[in-house]
Formats: structure tokens, C-alpha cells, sequence
């Protein structure tokens, strides 16, 4: 076997090796010693045994992961694999294992913990995957819809769902040749996710006779699932807001030996009921009760009551789509593309690709079962007929671009109400679309470029801020010092700069009135508790959803009884008196979050980067989000920008937020974090001459 192990100046892997098997082995090897730490803590998450291996800290994630079964559907649908697939994913899992074998997985996290690395089964990146992706849907939503309904009452969930879901900030746009300077197709954008110290994306390059692509790689996973350019095609991925995932409440019953749920057809024995015992570090071991019905697995009550299944596609029809990774690196063009994600389950994206003909398309990709719409809102019963899979996928769109296409998880892009319930509202498109027209398509706009594309990133203008401003202007009596305080937000452009202390001003303002609308007595009883774990309390924060669905609430609260205008006159007083000068980066700073950092006495070995100021917020196409009421610093944002040239690939460029390497005493660990913030892209180098290679064996 020859493979090669190259790095450009910033770290980046550029790995070459004879065939496809041979190049996914030195790519698991590669993730296995540039991420050793990383990956081993998705595989401990994805079986179920951080507590094991990190104590008690760990058991509400282990709990769920027994439950929901992660690692009997990674290994189910590992083994319905098609041969070639199953052998490259092996190949990739055998590069992992030899990495350990060599001596090559030290990460100083796991000295600090005690830990160590094991060898990974055949199954284990399709577990990661899942690790990544079994709380990126929509059933979480509904357990708030569920808690909203008992405490507020049906009529309350739509003041708090219409264009206001949590957590979608990702962009995704492309303009043909004919708006470009070029002539050829150029791809942008920026994938949003939680904010993960190493980053949960790995710029590589994955060379060998059948192909050579550069892209965004899971850690753990082979090839390049999202982002990937192969010289003549590219493309990428937006979440498509799709609801794919749901919640039926179970009724179980006991006879005899047997456990029975009741399904359409009437009582029936569960498909799976046993018992698995979870080892706790430094603690007694814990028993956790598994239940399968024939909706899927119970992650939720049991037997005693409360009992609430999941089903997925991925757990329903034993696939998760892997079958597309190796076709995508050997895509040509966007119909390559478009074929290989045939074979795509979840989660469902929104995919843009164009090719060196000049040719750009978009689809959505993915598995959406038809059934009842009722399904996507709540938790629907289990013995209902009307609310079961209807055993069919819902057709999705898929079109030609001819000149311009953008992608925010809003409505347009995801398909509508044929496949979701919730989008991210339309600024962020519409913002995009704008800038793109005015840069491209004006006279004297001068085509559109790579640079173009990459200023776009950075824009701080906050969608919603109209609907604020109006707010603002309707509010009386004001005293003096709160008439003043108005005038000076009323007269703000609206941009979300790090340094403006107005974009600050307004912040502690939403924020306060976050918590003003939170405490009124028509809202104060979501703080009610409620039965589901506490690995839920994201989604069942009051404050937090509050927050995101603000713009909705200050539509349609009046209609519910909540007194918007009170809310915000008390908090444009508050804030008032207050008389902060402070700018919006001072406390609008990047939270990296590492996986120790929930881990008790484990924390303090969770490596840091420099405080970091930044520019942008919910709302923004710069979407580094935050959560008004409750914290300016933000958790999630760009966790890549990137732009694919498709005249010439070395006219690419990209970032992530931290660095190439996972591994914190590397100096390349968070050497990009600096030009991120600043929204700046490092140079895709294509140029073997221009790379260093590596002198060591990379076996």
C-alpha cells in the first residue's frame, strides 16, 4: 500500500493514496492521530458508555443513547450496506485501529481523564454519524409543543412556531457564469452548528486515481458527506427544516412475561424489551429499561406511563444513506451529484451543486415518510391508524438554477408545507439574494467574484430589526430618560458590529424584555416543570424559546392576551437607567464548547482559546447566535465558510473557526480563529509542490 500524507501551511491534510480503499484507510488513520480525543468521545457517546468512561456526568446522554438503541441502528444499517460501501467503510475503520496499533492516538485529554482509545468496530462512524444527528431533527420541538399545549393551552404553540424555529442559522447560495466574472459557477456559503472545540468539521483533501476532492469531513466518518469539490463538481449542504422524526405516546401493559404496547391493530408484544447496565466510573453501575415498540424505540416514561417512542427513518428502514458517501467523491458533475444522494436518508438538506460546464442545480435530499400532518406538530397516539407511516417517502424538489439560488432553512428552499412545519423566517435569504443582486447584477455591479462572495458572510444587518424599530416607536408614556434611550435605538442602522455600542444598547434591551415577557402571567406558567430529561432542557428552556420566537411574539402574543407593549416599556426603562456603554463584542464573545466541559472535576482539563470578540447575531446572515435573556455569548455559529470556484478550484478558499488540528498543544489548534472572526478565508491549495509532506511512516 503507497499512501502519502501531505499538510499545507495552516495543517490541512492532504492525503494520496492508490485506490479508494486504500486512500479511506489513510483518512481514518489521518482523523484517528488529528483528532484521536475527538472521535473516541463520539464513539464512547454513540454506544452509550461516557459514563463509563468520565462518570455520572455522562448517564443523561447514556440513558438516551440505550434507549433510542444508536448503536444497534449504526450496526443494523452498517450490515444493509451494499458491498463496495461496506468494504471502504471498513477500510476507513481499519485505518482508525491502526493508528492505535502504531501508538499514534495520544491526546492530552486523555491523560488529564485517565482514559485511553479502543478499537473501533466496523459500524462505529455510521454510530458517530448518528451522534452528530439524532437531535439535528425535529422531535426534540415537539416535546416544547407538547409542554406549551399543557401549560398554555393548543391555541398557544402558534405564537411561539410560525417562522420562529430554534437553531437555523446555515447559508448556502450560488450564482451561474452569467452573473459571475468568470463565466463559471461559483458556490458560497457557511454551515451553523454548536460551536465544538476541536470544530465538528475537518478540512482535508482525499486524493487517488479515481478522484481528488477537497472538502469538509466529519471526524470519524469517511469522505466528504456535506462540502466537497472535486475540481469539476461541487457542492453544498443547508438544512432543509424538514420534519422527518416523530413522537408517538405509547400505552404498555404487562402480561405475564410478556410486555405489550397498543398499536392500530390492538395489543401486541413490543419487539424489544430488555434490560442494559451502564458502568459509572468511580459510582455504582446503573440499569436502564430498553423498549422497542413497533413505532420505534421508547425514549421517554415506560411502562408506569409517560411513554413516548421515536421513529426514524434511519431506525425504520435500517439505512442511513451512507451508500451516497463514496459516488459523491466520485462525482463529475451535478447530475453525478443528484445520483448519488438518491440514496440519502438523514437528516434532509438542502444541496447545491454546480460543475465546470456551467450547470448548477438544487434538490432537496433525503427521507420524509408521508403520513399525517398532525405528526409533525405533537406527539400523536400509537394505536391511531390515521397517524402511522403511510409507507411511502414524500417526492422532493429538485431544479435547475438559472441564474441565481439561495439557501437559509427557510420555506422556499426546504419545500414548504409539504415537508416541514417550522423554517427559519426570510431575512437571511432575502438579505442574501439582495447582496448578490447589487454585487452582480446592477450595472456597474462588475460580476460576481469569489471576494464578493466571501464579504457576503460577514453581513451584520439584523433581519428583524423593522419589526423592533416598530415596536419601539409605538411605546407610551416614556420618561424622559427612557424617551431618550428610545431615540438613540430608533435611529441605529440596525447592523450587529462587535464594535457598536448601539447594537450592544439594542441587545440588553431584546434581552430584557426577554425576560419581562417570560415572567408575564400569561407566559410565567412554561417554567412549569415537566416529566422529560434534563437532555432535553434546551428545548424546554422558557427563556431560550421565549428568545428565538420573539419577532412571532410580538405578532401574535397581543392575540393571546400578552401584554407586548408593558413587556417592552419596562424593559426599554430598565435598560435605560442602566446607562451601559459597553459594545455589542464585549459580551458578544465565541463559547467554544468542549466535551469536557460537562464532565465535573474533568472540566478544568478542557483546553480554552483566546476571548474572541464578534460581529453578528440570530438573524444575521453573519448568524452568530445568541440567546437573548439568557447569555450574548455565542454557543453556535459559521462552524465553516467556504467558496467553491468552479473555473478554477485554487481559486477556492475557506475557514473554520478553530484549527486543522484537535490535539491543543499543535500549533495549529485554533491558528484560524483569529481570521475567522475578522471574516477572513484561507487559499484551498491544489498544488502538490506547494504542501509539505510528511516524514514519518504513516503506518
Amino acid at each position: 500500500m503507497t499512501t502519502e500524507t501531505y499538510r499545507d501551511p495552516w495543517g490541512i491534510p492532504h492525503l494520496r493514496a492508490d485506490s479508494p480503499d486504500e486512500l479511506a484507510f489513510l483518512q481514518g488513520s489521518n482523523a484517528a492521530t488529528d483528532r484521536s480525543w475527538q472521535i473516541e468521545m463520539e464513539r464512547w457517546r454513540s454506544e452509550g458508555r461516557t459514563a463509563e468512561h468520565l462518570g455520572a456526568d455522562g448517564l443523561l446522554w447514556d440513558r438516551f443513547a440505550r434507549r433510542v438503541r444508536l448503536d444497534d441502528t449504526a450496526r443494523r444499517c452498517f450490515e444493509n450496506l451494499d458491498a463496495d460501501t461496506q468494504r471502504w467503510c471498513t477500510a476507513y475503520v481499519d485505518g482508525a485501529n491502526d493508528a492505535l496499533k502504531t501508538g499514534r492516538r495520544h491526546a492530552a485529554e486523555f491523560a488529564a481523564t485517565g482514559t485511553a482509545p479502543a478499537f473501533w468496530e466496523p459500524w462505529t462512524p455510521l454510530g458517530v454519524f448518528l451522534v452528530h444527528h439524532i437531535l439535528f431533527g425535529t422531535f426534540p420541538n415537539k416535546l416544547w409543543r407538547a409542554h406549551v399545549t399543557e401549560t398554555l393551552g393548543a391555541e398557544a404553540v402558534d405564537i411561539f412556531s410560525l417562522e420562529a424555529p430554534v437553531w437555523a442559522g446555515s447559508n448556502a447560495w450560488a450564482a451561474t457564469g452569467n452573473l459571475t466574472e468568470s463565466g463559471s459557477p461559483l458556490i458560497a456559503g457557511d454551515p451553523h452548528r454548536l460551536m465544538e472545540l476541536p470544530g465538528v468539521y475537518q478540512q482535508v483533501r482525499l486524493a487517488c486515481p479515481e478522484f481528488d476532492v477537497v472538502g469538509l469531513a466529519f471526524p470519524g466518518v469517511p469522505g466528504l458527506p456535506h462540502f466537497g469539490h472535486t475540481g469539476s463538481v461541487a457542492w453544498a449542504v443547508t438544512n432543509a427544516m424538514a420534519d422527518y422524526q416523530d413522537l408517538y405516546s405509547e400505552q404498555l401493559k404487562h402480561e405475564g412475561s410478556q410486555l405489550l404496547a397498543l398499536g392500530p391493530e390492538g395489543w401486541s408484544p413490543v419487539r424489544a424489551h430488555h434490560e442494559e447496565v451502564i458502568r459509572v466510573r468511580h459510582s455504582e453501575p446503573e440499569t436502564v429499561e430498553v423498549i422497542e415498540t413497533d413505532r420505534g424505540p421508547v425514549i421517554s416514561g415506560g411502562p408506569d406511563g409517560g411513554a413516548l417512542s421515536l421513529r426514524t427513518p434511519s431506525r425504520a428502514a435500517e439505512t442511513l444513506g451512507f451508500e451516497a458517501l463514496l459516488p459523491l467523491l466520485l462525482s463529475r458533475s451535478v447530475d453525478d451529484v443528484e445520483a448519488a444522494l438518491e440514496n440519502w436518508v438523514e437528516p434532509v438538506n438542502c444541496v447545491l451543486a454546480a460543475d465546470s460546464s456551467g450547470a448548477v442545480l438544487q434538490v432537496v435530499a433525503g427521507k420524509v415518510p408521508a403520513r399525517s400532518r398532525d405528526n409533525r406538530v405533537r406527539p400523536v397516539p400509537a394505536s391511531s391508524s390515521e397517524h402511522q407511516w403511510a409507507g411511502a417517502w414524500e417526492k422532493l424538489p429538485r431544479s435547475s438554477v438559472a441564474a441565481l439560488a439561495v439557501h437559509a432553512n427557510d420555506r422556499d428552499a426546504g419545500g414548504g408545507d409539504r415537508l416541514g412545519l417550522e423554517f427559519a423566517p426570510a431575512h437571511r435569504a432575502q438579505r442574501i439574494r439582495q447582496l448578490l443582486v447589487d454585487h452582480g447584477t446592477k450595472p456597474g455591479g462588475g460580476g460576481l467574484t469569489a471576494a464578493t462572495m466571501q464579504r457576503i458572510h460577514m453581513d451584520s444587518q439584523l433581519g428583524s430589526w423593522p419589526a423592533f424599530r416598530g415596536l419601539l416607536l409605538s411605546l407610551t408614556p416614556l420618561s424622559d430618560t427612557g424617551r431618550t434611550f428610545r431615540e438613540r435605538l430608533v435611529d441605529w442602522d440596525g447592523l450587529m458590529d462587535g464594535d457598536s455600542t448601539e447594537a450592544a444598547a439594542f441587545a440588553a434591551w431584546r434581552s430584557a424584555l426577554v425576560r419581562a415577557l417570560g415572567s408575564s402571567p400569561e407566559l410565567l406558567p412554561l417554567t412549569a416543570a415537566n416529566s422529560h430529561s434534563p437532555l432535553f432542557a434546551p428545548w424546554l428552556h422558557p427563556e431560550a424559546r421565549i428568545g428565538f420566537a420573539l419577532e412571532t411574539l410580538l405578532a401574535k402574543g397581543p392575540g393571546f392576551g400578552v401584554d407586548v407593549e408593558l413587556a417592552a416599556r419596562q424593559a426599554l426603562e430598565e435598560v435605560a437607567a442602566a446607562a451601559r456603554s459597553e459594545t455589542w463584542g464585549a459580551s458578544h464573545t465565541v463559547l467554544p464548547l468542549h466535551a469536557l466541559a460537562d464532565h465535573g472535576s474533568a472540566a478544568a482539563a478542557a483546553p480554552t482559546v483566546p476571548a474572541t470578540r464578534l460581529s453578528g447575531d440570530t438573524g444575521c446572515v453573519l448568524s452568530t447566535e445568541s440567546l437573548p435573556g439568557v447569555t450574548d455569548r455565542s454557543f453556535r455559529g459559521p462552524v465553516a465558510r467556504y467558496v467553491w470556484d468552479l473555473q478554477n478550484r485554487s481559486n477556492s478558499r475557506w475557514i473554520v473557526p478553530f484549527g486543522a488540528s484537535g490535539r491543543p498543544e499543535d500549533p495549529h489548534f485554533a491558528s484560524q480563529l483569529p481570521l475567522w472572526a475578522a471574516g477572513e478565508l484561507i487559499p484551498v491549495v491544489t498544488d502538490w509542490e506547494q504542501l509539505t509532506k510528511e516524514t514519518h511512516d504513516p503506518r
